[in-house]
């Protein structure tokens, strides 16, 4: 892999294969002294049936190529450095006594040589953290609720194992997340000497009791203490968020940002190891949704919220490496700048000014600042934005070219609401038809670059793809939020209908061959579509919710979506109400190990729409609709085998009902 420069060739867009073989930029991780950079690039395996990522090495002055330091068979991810410069990672190294061992750290010396392990156990290392100036590492990694110590819990692990026992007793909630059963092994926090004796690790959150599933943690430069997110259980099987704080030496922890009314997650402390900054989100109701907002705790004084007039939602946070501000990014207009926010005062800098998305956001000693940003028109890759907001692009893999153009449209809601959107047009001159998508959340925006649900696909076929925000999408401020909030039938439907109709006097769109597609949130919106309007010529919805009397005792969060809607609001605003409606051919796909949106919403949206839709089922048992079910996958069908065939079903299921022309599914499904 080339690791400058752009594609020279035609665009990989219009080949399934050469789009999945495109690398996939992902993480930055900086050294102390901010003169090396890493990050991780995923690639195809030989097979084309899983990705495998490696470390490489980016020039931070932007000159030479990106440099490959790793190369294992299973791939190398979560880079972090140590204080004197090293290298560690989390990897899986097969072994002759051990096939498929669980992820371990392992440390690549600055000075050169191979990579040595540092901490393996009978569970995978997750996530790690260093401290700036000492030789102390954090990992995550989990442990059997029984086991004694490290050891013990090898041989709980190696019991079970060997009986073939997969069973789990609960006691609490949630029992589930994302595609993910929970327990019976509990996240621990472990302290690692990563130029020590191997394998040496102190269990720092003794009997977690699963509070720090999913935790957000962070080192203070020093290495005298974490601070970490911790999960209590709360009232009505709910969890409630506090941030604790763990001293590395005794193991004592002691909460020290807990509010009754909000969740906090993201710490961030401070260089000098004198407070933390954080993300605080409100609890919402069925009237009132969520707000974001940053929290700053100074040990030893009250926590204060930063910029609380700042009409955006953090999304994540940084510091300066002088301790004079913090760094936020934050979504805004279709997009996630950078910004500056100063502890006295709070005032708010914004520091990026492009098109693009900011993630992953990293400060060096002299104030200049690494990030991966992205765009629609452009894939994650670095960038280096130096104190006079100058922003060049560090040579890594390359970008591809595309199918089409990118820009802006504006459309007027009902209430007079400005709705914007992105429109993807492809090549040419002719008029294309319509594809609307619809993203999911609900509280989210299309503002970075997504590899699975790529608007440039269709338009390597032809197809102009709408991407707008409606109501609940970030970005827009407060109000934008609140118009949609407990209400989904009504803002956001609305808003996409504007958004459609001003995309259908664009002169390139072809407003009598039209079709809409969600995911998630973005698939009850299509299945909301589907049975109050005509006006599409197909539907498609993946993993998407469809009878709200079900589906909030069933997902995985149930508790979070009871301050979403109550009961009434759920059945007013239940897509199944109204399958009578729906006399549009529909293509419904979900994966069975979907437990956000779980297999019940499509088993029973796929039975309704052949025995109750406008378009059922005939005598014999054909119908227009169809079911692309997928047994082993989550949420967002992941694997690129299945990506190809999403994308293969997809696009012959457009051309039958939009182009009116016949493709032959792939032969792989049998």
């Amino acid at each position: 892999m080339t690791a400058t420069g752009h594609f020279a060739n035609a665009s990989p867009f219009h080949d399934l294969d050469e789009y999945l073989a495109l690398p996939r930029v992902a993480g930055l991780a900086l050294s102390p002294d901010g003169t090396r950079l890493v990050t991780s690039i995923a690639e195809l395996n030989d097979k084309r049936t899983e990705y495998v990522s490696a470390l490489w090495e980016i020039d931070t002055a932007g000159e030479a190529p990106a440099r490959r330091l790793t190369r294992g068979a299973k791939g190398e991810s979560t880079p972090a450095f140590t204080a004197d410069g090293d290298l560690l990672f989390v990897a899986v190294r097969p072994t002759a006594d051990d096939e498929k061992p669980p992820a371990a750290l392992w440390r690549l010396p600055a000075a050169g040589g191979e990579a040595a392990t540092v901490l393996a156990l009978g569970g995978a290392v997750e996530a790690v953290r260093t401290a700036r100036e000492a030789d102390v590492a954090v990992v995550r990694s989990s442990l059997l609720p029984s086991a004694r110590d490290i050891a013990d819990d090898r041989r709980l692990r190696d019991l079970r194992k060997d009986n073939k026992i997969t069973a789990i007793l609960h006691t609490g909630y949630p029992i589930r997340y994302w595609d993910s059963d929970l327990g019976p092994a509990e996240p621990h926090l472990l302290a690692v000497d990563p130029t020590g004796e191997a394998d040496a690790a102190r269990d720092l959150t003794a009997a977690p009791g699963g509070a720090l599933r999913e935790s957000d943690f962070d080192v203070s430069g020093d290495g005298r203490f974490v601070v970490t997110t911790w999960q209590r259980p709360a009232p009505g099987a709910s969890r409630h968020s506090v941030l604790m704080r763990v001293d590395l030496d005794s193991g004592e922890r002691e909460v020290i940002v807990e509010e009754p009314d909000a969740d906090t997650w993201g710490p961030a402390i401070a260089p000098d190891g004198s407070g933390v900054v954080y993300i605080r989100e409100t609890f919402s109701t069925p009237q009132v949704a969520p707000r974001m907002t940053l929290g700053y705790l100074r040990f030893g004084e009250p926590p204060v919220v930063l910029a609380e007039q700042w009409d955006r939602w953090p999304a994540s946070v940084t510091w300066l490496h002088d301790g004079s501000a913090v760094i936020v990014t934050a979504d805004q207009d279709g997009r996630r700048p950078v910004f500056r926010v100063d502890l006295d005062g709070g005032a708010v800098t914004q520091l990026t000014f492009d098109d693009h998305s900011y993630t992953d956001v990293v400060a060096a000693p002299d104030g200049t600042l690494f990030a991966l940003r992205s765009s629609y028109a452009a894939p994650p890759h670095p960038v280096r934005i130096d104190a006079d907001g100058a922003v060049t692009e560090l040579p890594c893999a390359p970008l591809p070219s595309l199918p089409g153009t990118l820009t802006e449209l504006d459309a007027t809601a009902d209430d007079g609401t400005r709705v914007r959107s992105w429109l993807v047009l492809p090549d040419g001159d002719r008029q294309a038809p319509l594809l609307l998508w619809i993203h999911g959340g609900p509280l989210s925006s299309w503002n970075v670059w997504s590899w699975r649900w790529n608007p440039w696909l269709l338009a390597a076929r032809g197809y102009a793809v709408l991407l707008p925000d409606p109501g609940l999408s970030t970005g827009y401020g407060q109000q934008f939020v609140q118009r949609g909030w407990g209400a989904w039938g009504g803002a956001p439907y609305t808003d996409l209908m504007a958004a459609t109709d001003a995309a259908c006097r664009h002169p390139r769109v072809d407003q009598d061959r039209t079709a809409a597609m969600g995911g998630s949130f973005g698939g009850y919106m299509a299945n909301w579509v589907a049975g109050h309007t005509d006006r599409f010529d197909a539907i498609v919805t993946h993993a998407s919710l469809w009878a709200l009397d079900q589906f909030g005792a069933t997902t995985d969060s149930s508790y979070y979506w009871l301050r979403e809607m109550t009961r009434e609001m759920a059945q007013e605003n239940s897509p199944h109400n109204h399958v009578h409606e729906i006399r549009t051919p529909m293509l419904v796909i979900h994966g069975d190990k979907d437990y956000r949106v779980p297999i019940g919403e499509a088993l029973r949206l796929w039975y309704e729409l052949l025995t109750h839709s406008g378009l059922p089922a005939d005598n014999d048992g054909e119908s227009p609709h169809r079911f692309l079910y997928f047994p082993s996958e989550n949420h967002w069908v992941l694997t690129p085998q299945h990506a190809k065939l999403w994308y293969q079903v997809v696009t012959a299921f457009l051309a039958r009902h939009v182009l009116d022309e016949d493709i032959e599914v792939p032969e792989t499904l049998g």
